[in-house]
């Protein structure tokens, strides 16, 4: 697979529990939330480095350097909504209390809440008072509304839904019957009742209370390492089920360069230091090198230092001697084998099929459309920039498009920004489908489907 570069349009918020030290015997803790990137990998560590005149020194003060740990580099996915309490049952009425915690729960509501359901909330209410005085006096109130939703809107600059709808029950400030407006926006807690759950709200709802019973799961904890070497410094990348996490740099130092080439010894102890220090071998899988040679100095030297990880699992320290890149790297069958992440595979497949013209892979809106409602598609891979999308329209239609390919049987694999292979698979116009069997029609209707 040929790496394909290019910048990276927008990276969704995260945040990323960092340690540094602030002195020999103490570890402090910052957050840090990163919402826009340019880059491919959005997170570097830069360790901290005081320079000394001799290169004895030098990699000595370096050696020392504190690297945050695997278990640090915590990367938290979508937050998931809360549910509060539930008793209904499939084709039959009852309730479900509900908070949003984020606004892609918001979305989610817009498509759960249908007219015709009844949706009770706290709000507030400006109400005219007369006094004594003959003076009308306004004071702001709060009180429960019961609407029965009319019409709903999903206003994406404020993350919030609008239901409109006739208020049930009547109380001291609002009447029965009179029309008014619910606001539902992240963390406020709503009950919503319908007349008929049908399967496709229950299924709604089961989803989210998978994603609630594994968040403590959501943050992912690296399985595989990566060390990509290069002519003057190293790489360590971290992988994980969706995504993949740039961990530290390690350059060579002036002085351990001889005639413009790097000293081996030197510098292999300095990124095997790096690596010890940044990942946990308690829950590592495999450690992939694009080095021979640092693999050998490194079996060595956790013989001499035992580490025990290292020596006791030297069949799992894997080398990719043609890997200038970390695409091509996760792209290799042997490493492919070692990833847990399906998307990573599937990325691969899909290239491997345009390439070799298979006539089995397809991509852009109309072509994935039309191998659609022909049930063509195996597996359907798709941006996150296009599932989320900011605008309605946009991402209606992609919603729809990855619930008709699972109703029909197939995959679809949302791949979230901060993944190795998503900017790659926004470069193919971000949506794409491996397909059951081959459709040359599809090249014939001017598609991009490879015959």
């Amino acid at each position: 697979m040929d790496c394909l570069y290019g910048e990276r349009n927008k990276l969704m918020p995260i945040s990323l529990l960092i340690p540094f030290h602030a002195s020999k015997n103490k570890t402090k803790y910052t957050n840090l939330d990163i919402t826009r990137s340019k880059t491919l990998i959005p997170l570097q560590f830069q360790p901290q480095q005081r320079r000394y005149s001799t290169g004895r020194r030098e990699e000595k003060e370096e050696n020392t350097t504190s690297f945050p740990p695997l278990s640090s580099c915590i990367i938290h996915t979508y937050s998931t909504m809360k549910i509060l309490h539930k008793d209904f049952a499939l084709n039959q009425a009852g309730t479900v209390k509900l908070t949003a915690e984020e606004p892609d729960d918001v979305w989610v509501l817009y498509n759960l809440i249908l007219p015709g359901d009844v949706v009770s909330a706290d709000t507030t209410r400006k109400v005219h008072l007369d006094s004594s005085s003959k003076k009308n006096t306004a004071s702001r109130i709060k009180l429960t509304l019961n609407l029965k939703v009319t019409s709903r809107d999903f206003h994406k600059d404020s993350s919030t839904l609008r239901l409109h709808g006739r208020n049930l029950h009547s109380n001291q400030h609002v009447a029965a019957g009179s029309f008014h407006t619910l606001s539902l926006e992240p963390h406020k807690q709503f009950l919503l009742r319908k007349n008929l759950w049908e399967n496709d709200a229950l299924q709604t709802l089961k989803d989210t209370a998978q994603k609630e019973h594994s968040k403590s799961n959501s943050t992912s904890i690296p399985d595989l390492a990566v060390v990509l070497f290069h002519p003057h410094h190293a790489e360590i990348h971290l992988i994980a089920e969706g995504a993949t996490a740039h961990c530290t740099k390690v350059e060579s130092s002036p002085n351990s360069r001889k005639n413009g080439k790097v000293s081996s010894s030197v510098f292999f102890r300095r990124v095997l230091a790096a690596l010890v220090r940044v990942v946990d071998f308690k829950v590592l899988r495999s450690v992939v090198v694009t080095s021979e040679e640092f693999r050998k100095f490194a079996v060595s030297e956790a013989r001499k230092l035992k580490i025990r990880w290292i020596e006791d699992n030297k069949t799992r320290v894997v080398v990719v001697e043609d890997g200038d890149c970390l695409e091509k790297v996760l792209s290799d069958p042997t490493v492919t084998e070692l990833v847990k992440d399906s998307r990573i595979g599937a990325f691969r497949d899909l290239w491997e099929m345009v390439c070799n013209d298979s006539g089995r892979a397809c991509y852009g809106s109309e072509e994935v459309e039309r191998a659609k409602e022909m049930r063509a598609i195996e597996t359907l891979l798709i941006t996150d920039d296009l599932f989320r999308n900011e605008e309605v329209g946009t991402r209606q239609r992609y919603a729809g498009l990855v619930k008709s390919v699972k109703d029909g049987g197939g995959k679809a694999l949302v791949f979230s920004p901060m993944h190795v292979s998503a900017h790659q698979l926004a470069q193919l116009t971000g949506v794409a489908a491996i397909l059951r069997f081959p459709l040359p029609d599809l090249e014939l209707q001017d598609g991009n489907c490879v015959k």
